[in-house]
């Protein structure tokens, strides 16, 4: 897969951020020799695996201007810098607690030229602030995540959807979301045609108040 499949399902993207899409291989494929954030199986499948994965919630969520977004466990960046690339006038927090990670993600940041990306080495408990929304990769079961981000999500939304946690995951998630009456549910494949997607999916958990 190449970054014109990206262009595909992203139709309306500028050609500043498919110049930026473009780049990404090359950024990874660089920085990845000196600090390996990426399995080399999975470098070669960039855009499939870490792109086009990362973009599955822009098809569940679109970020209006001037929200706020945080990602946990970001590793080396995703699913937070392909989202940076697509919401541009999105503010996006990217976090990990180990620092050889967070160097990749800013050389990459600075080579693409994103001005929407602020991040963090630390644990995610650590970070101050609130956020519109959580994005995170399969870092942990969602009790767990849960708990970690306690107290991180604003209590005012400014989306129609409550503001909340878009979790990408995948294979048999019944027993782990079983105690969330509120979760939802998409499946990635409905979304983008590859066998890739068959298992992935992205969860959404608004966040619940006690009134």
């Amino acid at each position: 897969m190449t970054a014109e499949t990206i262009f595909q399902y992203f139709p309306n993207l500028l050609d500043e951020q498919q110049k930026q899409i473009a780049q990404l291989e090359e950024l990874y494929k660089d920085w990845n020799q000196k600090i390996n954030v990426v399995s080399r199986k999975d470098i070669d499948e960039l855009y499939l695996r870490h792109v086009l994965h990362s973009l599955g919630i822009a098809k569940v969520q679109e970020f209006k201007d001037g929200c706020e977004v945080m990602d946990v466990g970001t590793g080396g960046g995703f699913p937070g810098i392909p989202l940076a690339i697509l919401f541009p006038n999105v503010q996006f927090t990217l976090v990990d607690s180990i620092g050889k990670k967070i160097k990749v993600v800013d050389e990459v940041v600075e080579g693409l030229g994103l001005k929407n990306v602020k991040t963090i080495n630390a644990r995610v408990e650590e970070v101050p602030g609130q956020f519109d929304f959580i994005v995170s990769r399969a870092v942990a079961v969602m009790p767990t995540f849960v708990h970690w981000v306690k107290g991180k999500i604003k209590k005012e939304s400014a989306h129609q959807r409550r503001n909340g946690i878009l979790y990408l995951k995948g294979g048999d998630l019944e027993d782990e979301l079983k105690d969330y009456k509120t979760v939802e549910v998409y499946n990635l494949i409905d979304y983008f045609n590859d066998d890739f997607f068959e298992t992935k999916k992205v969860v959404y958990l608004p966040l619940k108040y006690k009134g």
